[in-house]
């Protein structure tokens, strides 16, 4: 079992190192799509991403629609502001894909008006904006790895 985190035009390396870290925990597909805000090298990436980087199943895509090509037969999930159904309301499954967009700006509404009904959000108050990416990207995983009963991962 595989699920899939695709980061569309990422910018803060800290947030992608911390995703990567999550992915390597998880047997999670990290996929980064250009632009990035930053080198893969970078060493703030890398120093959030600890040591696990060689664990991480990485995939870096030219464009979304190049995502679309290789992965487009499957399901995918849109994390923004402009869901209207918690991310909780759905059942996942085996391959499903959950794509978040940048930090300060979201998924375009190129992508986010071609999937209305597969958008999902995180139920917040009015006090913020939206949550950081890396929590997002965790607590979205988690559910769906919940649902799955964590296969293969450690417990207890």
């Amino acid at each position: 079992m595989a699920f899939h985190v695709v980061l569309v035009e990422p910018e803060i390396p800290a947030n992608t190192g911390n995703i990567s870290r999550t992915c390597a925990g998880t047997d999670t597909h990290l996929h980064l799509v250009r632009p990035l805000g930053f080198s893969i090298e970078d060493k703030d990436l890398k120093r959030a991403g600890l040591d696990y980087w060689p664990s991480v199943k990485l995939h870096v895509h030219d464009s979304f629609d190049e995502v679309l090509e290789q992965y487009g037969g499957g399901r995918m999930f849109f994390a923004t502001t402009k869901g209207s159904r918690s991310y909780t309301d759905f059942e996942y499954q085996d391959g499903d894909m959950f794509v978040f967009g940048r930090e300060t700006k979201g998924l375009p509404d190129s992508i986010l008006s071609r999937f209305p009904e597969r958008r999902i959000r995180i139920p917040i108050n009015d006090n913020i904006r939206s949550l950081n990416l890396s929590n997002s990207a965790a607590i979205v995983l988690f559910e769906a790895l919940r649902q799955a009963d964590f296969p293969g991962l450690r417990r207890g």
